[in-house]
């Protein structure tokens, strides 16, 4: 049996924009209901997370400029990253340890794509040998 790598089942393409785009600019991918946090680069390098939290933290409650705040000024670090090459099973007992629901995985640190706790227990679940059937 082979093992499952993070790469394997992670999301592609996670929502990210560079470090001189706005607040406004991630308000607006924020806006849809299904994305939760943008993740914030430079070069492809992960540098933070921006959650509709940190805009109301950083941006509206005190009165800054949401088109003149850049996401270098507010990105927070993420809590936790994931390495593409590390262990499905692995990355899963982390995040259940951590009550972590996604995370960003980086090679090198770049942003290469998101796991999302449910996904990968359903992708693990797929990779496990059926159980003996009872006589």
């Amino acid at each position: 049996m082979t093992t499952t790598l993070v790469r394997e089942a992670m999301l592609i393409e996670p929502r990210s924009l560079g470090i001189d785009a706005t607040a406004q600019d991630a308000g607006e991918l924020l806006a849809n209901p299904d994305i939760r946090a943008v993740f914030v680069c430079d070069d492809h390098q992960l540098v933070g997370v921006v959650t509709r939290k940190t805009l109301v933290r950083e941006v509206v409650a005190p009165g800054r400029d949401p088109g003149g705040t850049h996401l270098g000024e507010i990105a927070e670090a993420p809590y936790y990253t994931v390495d593409a090459a590390s262990p499905a099973e692995e990355a899963f007992r982390f995040m259940e340890a951590k009550d972590a629901e996604r995370v960003p995985v980086v090679e090198e640190g770049k942003l290469v794509g998101v796991l999302s706790r449910v996904v990968l227990q359903r992708r693990l679940a797929e990779d496990e040998p059926p159980g003996e059937e009872e006589p």
